[in-house]
C-alpha cells in the first residue's frame, strides 16, 4: 500500500514540475452580467482577468482600499496638473511601480504616457498604453490602453 502512495506522489510531482503552465486565472466580471447558462455572475478568465486587474490597480488612488491604503497610483490627481515631460515621467514611474509591486502575474515591458493631441491637453485627458506579457506566457505581448478623462 505504501508503494501506491509513493507512486501517486511521483506522478503528481512529474505533472507539477512540467515546463507547461496549467494556470487559468479567473476573476469576477465587475459589470455583474448574468451567465446565460448558469444564471450566475459571469467570470473573466486569463488575459481579460489580468487586464482588469492592471486597470483597477492603475485607477485606484492611495487610501481607497480599506486594509491596504498603500495600494494605488494616484494618477487621477494628475489630470489637473500642468503636463510637462517631468510630469509624464513621474506618471510612467508611478504606473510601473504599482504594476511591479502588486501584480506578480505580469512582466512589464513598456509604459507609454502621452496626450495624443493638443485637444487632449485642453480637455485634461491622458492616454496610457501598457505593454506586458503574462508570467506563464512570455512570448505573447499584450497591450492595454487606458484613456483617462476628467468628469465634470
Amino acid at each position: 500500500m505504501a508503494t501506491e502512495v509513493n507512486k501517486g506522489y511521483d506522478d503528481a510531482q512529474a505533472n507539477n514540475e512540467s515546463s507547461r503552465s496549467t494556470f487559468i486565472y479567473k476573476d469576477l466580471n465587475l459589470f455583474f452580467t448574468k451567465h446565460p447558462v448558469t444564471d450566475d455572475v459571469s467570470k473573466l478568465t486569463d488575459i481579460q482577468a489580468i487586464k482588469r486587474s492592471v486597470r483597477t490597480l492603475i485607477l485606484t488612488n492611495k487610501g481607497e482600499r480599506l486594509f491596504h491604503p498603500e495600494i494605488g497610483s494616484n494618477i487621477n490627481s494628475s489630470l489637473f496638473e500642468l503636463y510637462t515631460p517631468i510630469m509624464q515621467e513621474e506618471l510612467r514611474l508611478a504606473i510601473s511601480d504599482v504594476i511591479r509591486l502588486y501584480e506578480p502575474r505580469v512582466v512589464l515591458h513598456e509604459v507609454i504616457v502621452n496626450s495624443a493631441t493638443s485637444q487632449d491637453l485642453d480637455q485634461n485627458r491622458l492616454r496610457i498604453i501598457i505593454k506586458f506579457s503574462i508570467q506563464n506566457v512570455p512570448n505573447e505581448i499584450e497591450e492595454l490602453e487606458i484613456v483617462m478623462d476628467r468628469i465634470r
